[in-house]
């Protein structure tokens, strides 16, 4: 019976697996074909669907899934979506910012508001939390992609606002409008980036004890399963935590 269980305990948390990874798919998806329908089909000619190819291909999306994205976005008649930012509270007066991408807006804050609220927390107006935050792009690479002399020269004549030296990567922190911009420079030096995007990072950040830190990871899983949802920010330290 302890084998059954095992079994059956491997099975569960492989179908979670590949239920959450279907989530992330369907996402990474829609990002794809709304950014192909926004601008150019050729990702050489659209940053923001050339930036939508590489995070899907980062998380393993199949090619052909990817094809199928850039193809819905010539079908007319399809759905539109439009991109959306709720800002709120979680638990323990934690900041949130959510970007969705939607085509009812009247669900996506319905939905949102139901998830804060069951967890101890409130959606509130736009720029409630917002002014906690920079609103900035970000990209890594890895340290042996090019020199650290090098990464900071791109870097400055490109126009960031600065790079730093991790233990692993450089990081490029650029104003949200330049981002496209320097990653299209950066791309010329180099071919693979660890991550690229347009986040909100916290101007100052709040630690939390194991309860606490508990509870917002599970307001965030929370959010995560709704499907208009695409990235969701927070001024939590989480990396504190002991979980």
């Amino acid at each position: 019976m302890a084998g059954h269980s095992h079994w059956a305990g491997i099975k569960h948390k492989k179908g979670r697996a590949d239920k959450e990874r279907s989530k992330i798919f369907s996402k990474l998806s829609r990002e794809i074909t709304v950014a192909a329908k926004l601008g150019d089909k050729d990702p050489d000619m659209n940053p923001r669907l050339r930036t939508a190819i590489q995070a899907a291909k980062q998380s393993n999306m199949p090619k052909d899934n990817i094809a199928r994205a850039i193809s819905k976005s010539e079908i007319s008649g399809d759905k539109n979506y439009e991109n959306l930012r709720y800002e709120g509270f979680g638990p323990s007066n934690v900041a949130f910012i959510i970007e969705t991408l939607t085509d009812n807006k009247n669900r996506s804050a319905s939905s949102i508001r139901t998830v804060l609220q069951k967890n101890g927390g409130r959606l509130g107006e736009s720029g409630s939390t917002s002014h906690m935050f920079n609103n900035c792009g970000i990209i890594q690479f890895e340290k042996d992609k090019i020199s650290e002399e090098e990464a900071f020269e791109i870097a400055i004549n490109a126009g960031a606002k600065d790079c730093i030296n991790q233990k692993d990567n450089f990081e490029i922190i650029t104003e949200k409008e330049d981002f496209y911009k320097i990653k299209t420079e950066l791309e010329k030096k180099i071919n693979i980036f660890s991550y690229s995007a347009i986040e909100w990072r916290p101007i100052n950040y709040i630690d939390l004890n194991k309860e606490q830190g508990d509870k917002i990871l599970e307001t965030l899983s929370a959010l995560e399963e709704l499907d208009d949802v695409q990235n969701i920010f927070s001024n939590a330290n989480l990396e504190k935590i002991e979980i």
